[in-house]
């Protein structure tokens, strides 16, 4: 009789170890403890490729395993100068919360044939995988090492991702390991500068102890501050306009100017003069067309962040751990990609049947069914996870986690329909050579609105004029108005600075947000914008007056580029590593020799009051 060998089986959290090993076992799993009560150890037999039947054992990290952490005698504050964190040795160590997980695989993989990973197929997750790697070939040197790649935890995906097991991206993982490594030595030397500094200094402003810096953190505040001086310094300009107003067979209409506004009153009241002296008016253009409302791509982080933000008022940060939980309970795709493509090969039909039963949309899933599934494609893809889409129905949620799937599950739908058709009138009308327009629309057929309400169109009715039509308005009136200053900035709106300038990645932009709100950086309005508080106020001054623009994007959009370069094998990560070392060394020098600057700009700031028109 032969003895089935062991295959060590390891997944990022507890919760997709779980729902791997029932999908893989099919029902048939023996649960048993591991060191950490966190962490179970499922057991089942399994068909694995080039084994055999096996005795499968899995169980899971809870995400990072290993942490860097400067040598003993650079961590205390007072032991060195800042400047020399970013030379100092650095160590790789596990951390004391998480010996007992390391002992369940130091133990568990001594008898294992192989060790398969599951964790998250993104940059993070090749990095933990590697972890796991380095601590289980300690134990057990020539073990095979196999990766599944896989980006929902359904059956179909399970089973694919076991048949076409490969090997982990050692250059992802170095990417996550030079951004770490550059975290920590960056971070460090700035908080404790800037925290020593201040807290010297300034102590009874202070009611944090702790002020820190991070290199993603910086930029996404300095947009916060950025769009409150823009609203501070604003000064309104006065304008006037002409409107015009009518009404035919009981429809009004509201005609507006062509040009808009003029900054010069004498002018306007020239025109308007000159309108009132013939106001005969005389429609001179009338078309008439077709008009789509196009459906929306597939959703890729930043989508479902921002709508939910918007839509849902569920902050980035809560949005992606909901996700998280529906993901790894097999309900959608990973929710952490940059991808709005559906590849050619993902049949979509089966997702659209899954809906079917569901009591508030499963009448349009029908309705797309019959249609034919016809995705709207966007134009991004990072070539390693499809859009995010519901993998199965979910018939046992309730509150956010609803609200999360629903939106998820209706963009999904929307986005395989059709687009919103409706008929649209425009008319144009000369008064003696001043022109003006309005537009009118009739909705023909809603299409996708039937399904997502987080998209207003509507129509709007316009009296039938005819072409060279003649009429006498109802009033016509010279009015005036003041420019308004743009709005503070809304949780979406952040996100969309920082995925257009490269702060952070998909996987990040919610923890840098909340990460300055934390810090009591910056604070939420009552209407949920973003308004500095003193501390982020006066430090992003600070560093401005300094000449150093640490606040600005660019800095971290440059290393954003380098370590995708480095995943592309275009770049060496010792060498990346150490230019952008030199970089931050060479201006964290200068900012020691000018921290008056930075002394002065908190003070003023505790002495303005921040207030918002």
């Amino acid at each position: 009789m032969s003895i089935m060998r062991r295959i060590l089986n390891v997944a990022e959290k507890n919760d997709a170890a779980k729902h791997l090993a029932n999908i893989m076992g099919r029902g048939a799993v023996n649960k048993r403890e591991g060191y950490s009560k966190f962490n179970k150890i499922y057991e089942f037999d399994y068909n694995f490729p080039n084994f055999g039947q096996s005795k499968m054992i899995m169980t899971s990290v809870s995400g990072h395993l290993l942490d860097y952490d400067f040598d003993e005698r650079y961590r205390k504050w007072y032991s060195c100068d800042p400047l020399e964190l970013f030379e100092a040795p650095l160590k790789c160590h596990c951390p004391d919360n998480f010996l007992k997980i390391k002992k369940t695989l130091e133990r568990e993989v001594k008898s294992s044939a192989a060790l398969c990973l599951w964790t998250d197929c993104d940059r993070e997750g090749e990095n933990i995988a590697f972890e796991i790697i380095e601590v289980c070939k300690k134990i057990n040197p020539n073990i095979k090492i196999l990766r599944a790649r896989f980006s929902e935890i359904t059956s179909q995906a399970v089973h694919r991702a076991i048949n076409n097991l490969a090997q982990p991206d050692e250059r992802a993982s170095n990417a996550v390991n030079v951004r770490r490594e550059l975290d920590l030595r960056i971070g460090a030397a700035f908080t404790r500068f800037q925290t020593l500094l201040l807290t010297s200094k300034i102590a009874d402003k202070l009611s944090e102890k702790l002020i820190s810096y991070g290199s993603c953190q910086f930029p996404t505040l300095g947009f916060v501050v950025e769009r409150y001086k823009q609203i501070k310094s604003f000064v309104p300009s006065p304008f006037w306009f002409i409107d015009v107003k009518h009404e035919k067979d009981g429809i009004p209409v509201n005609f507006k100017w062509d040009r808009v506004r003029v900054f010069d009153d004498e002018v306007c009241l020239s025109l308007f003069n000159r309108v009132l002296e013939d106001p005969l008016a005389k429609v001179v253009s009338l078309t008439s067309k077709q008009k789509s409302n196009w459906r929306p791509s597939p959703m890729d982080t930043v989508t479902l962040e921002k709508l939910a933000s918007t839509k849902l008022k569920i902050n980035a940060k809560r949005t992606m751990q909901i996700a998280e939980k529906l993901y790894t309970r097999g309900l959608i795709s990973y929710p952490r990609t940059e991808t709005n493509i559906f590849p050619s090969n993902l049949n979509l039909t089966p997702i659209v049947e899954n809906q079917v039963s569901n009591p508030q949309w499963g009448d349009f899933a029908r309705r797309v069914k019959n249609w034919g599934v016809n995705p709207r494609q966007g134009k991004k893809t990072d070539n390693a996870h499809p859009p995010i889409y519901p993998t199965k129905a979910a018939n046992d949620l309730k509150d956010e986690e609803l609200k999360i799937y629903e939106l998820i599950t209706r963009h999904f739908l929307a986005c395989v329909s059709k687009d919103a058709l409706g008929f649209e009138t425009n008319i144009k009308i000369s008064i003696n050579k001043e022109l003006f327009h309005d537009s009118g629309l009739i909705i023909l057929e809603r299409n996708y609105l039937d399904v997502y309400p987080y998209t207003n169109w509507s129509g709007k009715q316009i009296p039938d004029f005819k072409l060279n039509e003649v009429f006498v308005p109802n009033e016509i009136m010279m009015k005036d108005g003041k420019t308004t200053p743009p709005s503070l900035l809304t949780e979406s709106d952040l996100i969309t600075l920082m995925e257009k300038h490269g702060i952070g990645t998909d996987a990040t932009h919610a923890d840098h947000i909340d990460t300055i709100k934390q810090r009591m950086y910056v604070k939420l309005t009552k209407d949920r914008r973003f308004i500095p508080c003193h501390l982020g106020l006066g430090l992003v001054e600070g560093y401005i007056e300094m000449g150093f623009e640490l606040s600005r994007p660019h800095l971290r959009a440059a290393l954003e580029a380098d370590l995708q370069a480095i995943c592309n094998g275009e770049k060496n990560p010792e060498e990346v590593l150490r230019h952008q070392i030199n970089v931050y060394k060479r201006i964290f020098s200068e900012t020691k020799s000018k921290s008056q600057f930075l002394t002065q700009n908190v003070v003023r700031s505790f002495d303005e009051q921040i207030v918002v028109r």
